[in-house]
């Protein structure tokens, strides 16, 4: 029997654990798409305590509490901080094989240097123990304590980019914080909001948004501002991707796609979430509460028309295509494969950012693609500790190509296997992003 997430914690070889200890222990984050707040960066902010780090903005833990029957005060509620971190260590055990489980143990051990299974029994040390530890850091050490070397967070067009240009300007940040240029309010042209939504970004750059013409005009302003601040990538979440050549939503698309093949802007597109179902979380709390699923990612004749429409112009900006919804996971990685270099198979995204939806994005390489060329993992996280999370894809990733090796598959060349691991840990997404 193993040791409860020991070193060599989910690295079931010997060939596994020389592979993580050796090449992927100590490689540089480079994470380029997260939505952590620029301006608490900028602050350096210092957390008050352990809800602050931990549940304030997290909505993977409210899932987790809600689904073991947590009382909403306690989740986004009005209960006082110390009652929801004992309400969090409470369904703790409950949530076995869970990866909010090995996150936050991850988190506890990294950053605490605290090696014991949390639950209610031991809630109140843990929640003393790591406030203490909370004074020895802020946003910007906890990130410089994982060996972070960039940041893309995500921003909205309209936004004025003042803490990115506050961090550049203090330049006390020892990492790289870039926007990502995030125009999803502006894509649907018959969506209920996006009149006051074309507004405001109009009202920002001076330009009334009337038209396809004028809201082109508007985003091109924009992202002058995005380069301005140093952009590397931009990002669309797409419920349902749609591309129906001849209207003003696939020319709107069309013209973003060569703007950033112009201004050497990567696009990723995430495919697939139903968001915001809950209409009692909405109305109470508002967007982004955890009440969101899986859909279906697109219609795949659509996304080929979309990317081969700008490949045939000469357009194609590199790209990552992310779906969330396991199924379609040879349908995206094969749509990848086939515009590649230009395009990858992003990795495995929100409710497959697990160990088993890790290993079938890695299987999906493997099979239908590159692993070898992967940009590998990201932490598309509100929170400032989550960059454990790096550390549990790296520990996926030796041990699926420790099992190659044991099972004769691959010979046991570990200085070749060590290139790829440290090529997809952090190499890679350095060079495809620029970063």
């Amino acid at each position: 029997m193993k040791k409860f997430m020991d070193k060599d914690f989910l690295l079931n070889s010997d060939c596994a654990g020389e592979l993580f200890h050796t090449y992927a222990e100590d490689c540089p984050i480079y994470d380029y798409h997260n939505h952590l707040s620029t301006e608490d960066i900028a602050k350096r902010r210092v957390f008050k305590n352990m809800t602050e780090l931990w549940l304030e903005c997290d909505h993977y833990k409210w899932r987790g509490m809600r689904q073991c029957g947590v009382d909403e005060k306690y989740i986004t509620g009005d209960a006082p901080d110390r009652e929801k971190f004992l309400a969090w260590a409470s369904v703790m055990p409950k949530l076995v094989g869970s990866p909010l489980y090995h996150w936050t143990h991850l988190e506890l051990q990294r950053y605490f240097d605290y090696y014991e299974p949390l639950s209610e029994k031991n809630a109140l040390e843990v929640w003393e123990l790591g406030n203490e530890r909370l004074k020895s850091y802020d946003a910007v050490s906890f990130l410089e304590h994982m060996n972070v070397k960039a940041l893309c967070t995500t921003d909205d067009p309209a936004d004025s980019l003042c803490w990115h240009k506050a961090i550049r300007d203090a330049g006390n940040v020892p990492f790289k914080v870039l926007p990502s240029f995030r125009p999803d309010k502006y894509i649907d042209l018959d969506a209920p909001d996006f009149r006051a939504n074309a507004e405001k970004l109009g009202n920002e750059y001076g330009v009334e948004v009337k038209d396809l013409d004028s809201l082109k005009e508007a985003l091109s302003k924009a992202l002058d501002r995005f380069v301005e601040c140093g952009v590397r990538v931009s990002d669309h979440g797409f419920s349902r991707f749609s591309y129906v050549r001849g209207t003003e939503k696939a020319e709107l698309l069309h013209w973003l796609g060569c703007e950033y093949a112009k201004r050497g802007i990567a696009m990723q597109c995430h495919l697939g979430p139903i968001r915001n179902q809950s209409p009692r979380l909405l109305s109470s709390f508002g967007p982004d509460a955890g009440a969101d699923s899986v859909g279906l990612t697109t219609d795949p004749y659509m996304l080929g028309a979309f990317l081969g429409d700008l490949e045939k112009d000469g357009a194609l900006p590199k790209t990552v295509l992310y779906n969330l919804n396991p199924a379609e996971n040879a349908v995206i990685s094969t749509m990848a494969a086939t515009f590649a270099p230009k395009a990858q198979y992003g990795a495995a995204w929100w409710f497959s950012d697990t160990l088993r939806g890790m290993e079938r994005q890695i299987d999906e390489l493997l099979e239908t693609a590159s692993l070898s060329a992967s940009v590998g993992m990201l932490t598309d996280s509100r929170s400032f500790s989550s960059f454990a999370r790096h550390e549990y894809y790296r520990r996926i990733l030796c041990n699926k190509l420790g099992e190659l090796v044991e099972s004769g598959q691959y010979p046991a060349d570990t200085e070749g296997l060590g290139k790829i691991v440290q090529d997809v840990c952090c190499n890679n997404a350095k060079n495809f992003f620029d970063l």
